[in-house]
């Protein structure tokens, strides 16, 4: 595991009781190249393991709290030749992912900005999240030919209901803050001058609590969400695996990089 001192893509810090997960490439708008991802794993893995830490607070630096993958470094990247991929029996979950859902402490979102992509992914994996007025959000993984990470599926329709799940998923539309606030994505807009402020009285009012309720508070919470995270994150894993080989999925890329509406055909 990456240690804290080493990061690169990610502020960490502890004060307080509480870990301050920072996504740090505001050059980028905060896309996740495969470094961030390991950052943002071993955050969350070093906030679980460390017995100071009651409360988690994850935003990214501005303008945006994350705008998805890089999709230069990583989308057009050469990937494995097809056989290698093909050949694969067995498929893991994003460990990012289960890294972030599994966290033993309460996880506070602050969105300051867009969060679309792995993004939106990952502020769902937060138990609660806090946006700024310039907050969006969107499942943009139907344009790039491709079906989302666990969130979406797992968390989403917990959330905003199933057929209100689905369209955002279908359409891969954005939507404000305001609207996800309305639909129950979001627990509080604030005036994004105001947000930090919010999310930390927030997590602090948290951290004051005993740790060992905490916990278990959240392993409660977690038993009444339906499914099996690791089991629905091996599966979305395998379809995104299946879904680069296609055409679809190569316009989706091609489309984003020349700016134009997709064109897909089902191949």
């Amino acid at each position: 595991m990456i240690e804290t001192a080493d990061f690169t893509c990610v502020l960490y810090a502890v004060a307080d009781h509480i870990a301050r997960i920072t996504l740090n490439r505001p050059q980028r708008r905060n896309a996740l190249n495969p470094r961030a991802y390991a950052e943002i794993e071993a955050a969350f893995r070093h906030a679980s393991a460390d017995p100071d830490v009651r409360c988690v607070l994850v935003t990214g630096a501005d303008p945006a709290f994350c705008s998805g993958e890089d999709v230069k470094e990583m989308m057009t990247a050469d990937r494995p030749p097809e056989t290698e991929r093909t050949r694969r029996v067995t498929f893991a979950p994003t460990p990012a992912a289960m890294a972030a859902i599994d966290c033993t402490k309460p996880v506070v979102a602050a969105v300051n900005g867009p969060a679309v992509g792995w993004g939106m992914e990952l502020a769902l994996y937060a138990d609660i999240r806090i946006a700024s007025e310039r907050a969006v959000f969107a499942e943009l993984f139907i344009k790039r030919g491709l079906v989302c990470d666990v969130g979406g599926f797992w968390k989403l329709p917990s959330l905003v209901g199933p057929a209100k799940a689905a369209e955002l998923l279908f359409t891969g539309a954005p939507i404000d803050a305001a609207e996800a606030g309305r639909i129950g994505l979001v627990s509080y807009v604030t005036p994004h001058e105001q947000l930090m402020s919010r999310a930390e009285t927030l997590a602090r009012d948290i951290a004051a609590n005993s740790p060992l309720a905490l916990g278990y508070m959240k392993a409660g919470l977690r038993k009444v969400t339906a499914g099996d995270p690791a089991e629905i994150g091996a599966w979305a894993i395998e379809i995104i695996y299946r879904l680069f080989e296609t055409e679809d999925h190569r316009e989706g890329v091609r489309s984003f990089l020349e700016k134009r509406a997709p064109v897909f055909t089902g191949r």
